[in-house]
């Protein structure tokens, strides 16, 4: 295994984030039609965090509050709760025209019918995140890191907030601490900005020991050609993402794990879940399996949260994948946006296939 974990670290995961609620309706209904919601705190980088710090690992949030709401009451309430610590100015509201946190309103689907969601990030405080507001040489130097996880969806968020993904990346690196991104391309942060992101964004990567990401997120933020014309179906698209991350690997070259998810969606309930990796030069390929579906959202997240866990815990390559692909699963199978595995048993059943009563 190349990836070199540094020791005697505080912290084993860090992540750079935006939090904010997720309001989704009672009963798997449309938003539509609905006037009962289940609330809870929720972002892309905790998701991720969470396998780690509910299996006993310690984890670390930078991100910012909006000072005196009780939604950022609540978000921290449920970052202690996940055992995650976290630190970040608290940014004056500025009046009810000013800051809050994001609201992300999403049903389940059911069936026939899929999930849909509406992100309603105005005014979101994530966006002032600042390099400036955090002690990086403390950070990575005083307390360690072990690995810092970043997203693209932070990366993107505002022009601040892509400039403190890129010094944390730095940082990082100037301090051994491995890097974890998962690329996350959305049109809609990147319009207007494509230049200024593209060279952010290639930076980031260049310097990073794990990349995630499908397809088109490696093409969009990277600007990697695509797969070479094939034939249709799960083969093909398999032999494209290798095709391609061949030439990834060329240009990035200090990355030495590649890894997306191959997902399915047969019905709201029933998705076929599977996984693709490479580790140095060995491919690890899990063809996709029927799980049933609770919620859908987070899926992705907890299949990158078990792949650093895995690589964290120090366990052979063959692993980082399995425990990756069932944390995801289990995601899927709770109303909240990330994994709560009660110990790694679990976990192993859900690989296993093993759903029978634990007495």
């Amino acid at each position: 295994m190349s990836l070199k974990l540094k020791p005697n670290c505080q912290y084993s995961i860090l992540v750079p984030t935006s939090m904010g609620v997720r309001l989704t309706p009672d009963g798997r209904q449309p938003v539509h039609c609905s006037d009962l919601f289940r609330m809870h705190a929720t972002s892309a980088e905790t998701n991720v965090a969470s396998v780690s710090s509910f299996l006993g690992l310690r984890g670390k949030v930078l991100t910012n509050f909006v000072k005196g709401s009780p939604i950022a009451a609540y978000i921290k309430s449920n970052l202690k709760a996940r055992h995650l610590d976290f630190e970040g100015p608290e940014v004056d509201q500025g009046g009810p025209w000013g800051y809050r946190h994001q609201i992300n309103i999403a049903d389940s689907g059911f069936g026939i019918r899929g999930p849909r969601v509406h992100n309603d990030r105005a005014g979101e405080v994530g966006r002032t995140l600042n390099v400036k507001d955090f002690d990086l040489d403390r950070i990575f130097g005083q307390e360690s890191v072990q690995i810092v996880h970043l997203s693209g969806l932070i990366g993107a968020l505002s022009p601040a907030a892509s400039q403190f993904c890129l010094e944390l990346a730095r940082a990082a690196k100037r301090h051994g601490t491995l890097i974890s991104f998962d690329l996350n391309h959305r049109a809609s942060f990147w319009e207007g900005r494509q230049e200024e992101l593209s060279q952010i964004f290639k930076e980031i990567a260049s310097i990073s020991d794990i990349l995630v990401g499908n397809e088109e997120d490696f093409q969009l933020c990277l600007g990697v050609a695509g797969p070479e014309a094939g034939g249709k179906g799960l083969q093909a698209k398999i032999d494209g993402f290798k095709e391609m991350i061949g030439r990834v690997k060329q240009t990035y070259s200090n990355a030495s794990v590649f890894a997306t998810t191959l997902r399915q969606a047969v019905s709201a309930n029933e998705h076929l879940w599977g996984a693709i990796m490479l580790e140095d030069n060995n491919w690890h390929v899990i063809e996709p399996r029927k799980i049933e579906i609770l919620d859908r959202i987070g899926g992705g997240d907890g299949f990158v949260g078990g792949l650093l866990y895995a690589i964290l815990r120090g366990w052979e390559p063959d692993k980082w994948a399995q425990f990756g692909w069932a944390t995801g699963a289990l995601a899927t199978t709770s109303h909240t946006d990330y994994a709560q595995p009660s110990d790694e048993e679990m976990v192993w059943s859900i690989w296993e296939g093993n759903a029978r009563v634990k007495r």
